[in-house]
């Protein structure tokens, strides 16, 4: 208990938890684009179940994960070398995340381009498997942002309870976000295209950072945001353009 008083009247704690909880917040966006695109493939009435379902359980992973701390640190050391490259257990995580996220991402974008002709026979099993795959999916990616974003948290700070509250606050964001970006996203069918290119760029980054190539994380999100703005801006030129040509019939 005095702990925390000490660091309750921290100025330098208040400045590190305020600091993890941006990043860590920023770190879910990927989290939660992944899951929004994945849910929104479901039918309409499982998709919010979905989401709760993947965010609470990015929430558990999480916590999880920090309950073991020297588990976490150790999943840095060197475990294999290759070639003279050496791999530790999180650039092997990475790496496989990020290929899976590759493949995912592919595979919609060719979906979205020559769609299968639907199979209405099979509608209750394609619901089905349909809701276990994308849960399954959901939890395998929950595993590889949640090792990325308590490893970044262990080294941005010492205090264990300035950790957990960042996570709760920073789940808690993603579960308030999640409805509304998946609807957004479901909304604009030009937007579920720039979502999964932002997927494949997020995949080569995990990529990247487990062969030890360090990509500065402010690159990728300022080029997500450049990309995002543009998108914002054709989509009011398309709306100012339907609203001439309603205007004018």
């Amino acid at each position: 208990m005095e702990y925390l008083l000490e660091l309750a009247a921290s100025p330098t704690a208040w400045v590190a938890l305020a600091t993890l909880i941006v990043m860590e917040i920023v770190l879910g966006i990927d989290n939660l684009i992944f899951i929004s695109i994945l849910t929104n493939k479901l039918p309409e009435q499982h998709r919010q179940k979905a989401r709760r379902i993947g965010i609470g359980m990015a929430l558990i992973l999480r916590l999880a994960l920090l309950s073991t701390i020297a588990f976490i640190v150790q999943l840095t050391e060197p475990v294999i070398d290759i070639f003279g490259q050496t791999f530790s257990w999180k650039d092997m995580i990475l790496i496989a995340g990020g290929l899976f996220l590759l493949w995912k991402a592919t595979t919609e974008i060719h979906h979205s381009m020559d769609p299968a002709p639907d199979d209405p026979t099979s509608a209750t099993s394609t619901v089905t498997l349909g809701f276990a795959a994308a849960i399954g999916q959901i939890l395998m990616l929950d595993m590889v942002f949640s090792i990325d974003s308590i490893i970044t948290a262990v080294g941005m700070t010492e205090h264990l309870p300035i950790m957990i509250i960042a996570v709760v606050v920073s789940v808690l964001v993603m579960l308030l976000a999640a409805d509304p970006l998946a609807k957004f996203i479901n909304d604009n069918p030009t937007v579920v295209m720039l979502a999964l290119g932002f997927l494949i760029m997020i995949g080569m980054t995990l990529i990247a950072e487990g062969f030890g190539a360090h990509v500065p994380k402010g690159y990728v999100y300022a080029a997500m945001a450049f990309s995002a703005t543009i998108e914002g801006l054709n989509m009011m030129s398309r709306r100012a353009k339907q609203k001439r040509v309603a205007a004018e019939a």
